[in-house]
């Protein structure tokens, strides 16, 4: 199977995409458990978390995390964007981070403590690349 080539800035973008969807995937978990609650959930969803079952309060704290660790990434995916970086590792740092993330999510919810710790530390090196990787590219352009 041939997959269609994409510039790299294509990749960063899709990337940056599907990591902002990975961020709700967690949440269709915490629905589901809010919904088995009946009304009570509804009209107060918040107060209600330490009344959730175990593996949706951990879907939710999946989804808290996501936010944090999209902030990060989509500072590094457009620092690559911008600064115009051409990199095999780029490719594969936008690649690996929403993947990384969504099976972050599975782990934090399914309870596997170390399928999630190295979740994270795949997506965190993802964004550290792309910092990395745009620092070295500007330090390059000469005025």
């Amino acid at each position: 199977m041939n997959l269609p080539e994409m510039s790299i800035p294509a990749v960063l973008l899709y990337s940056l995409t599907a990591a902002a969807v990975s961020i709700y995937l967690p949440f269709g978990v915490v629905a589901y458990a809010r919904a088995q609650g009946g009304m009570e959930y509804l009209k107060t969803p918040r107060a209600m978390l330490d009344k959730l079952p175990d593996y949706a309060k951990r879907a939710t704290w999946a989804h808290q995390n996501s936010f944090e660790a999209f902030s990060l990434y989509t500072a590094a995916a457009l620092m690559a964007y911008v600064s115009g970086v051409s990199s095999s590792w780029a490719i594969g740092a936008a690649i690996a981070f929403p993947i990384a993330r969504a099976f972050y999510s599975v782990f934090y919810i399914l309870d596997i403590p170390i399928g999630r710790s190295l979740m994270f530390g795949i997506g965190s090196a993802s964004s550290l690349t792309l910092i990395i990787l745009s620092l070295r590219a500007v330090s390059q352009v000469t005025l």
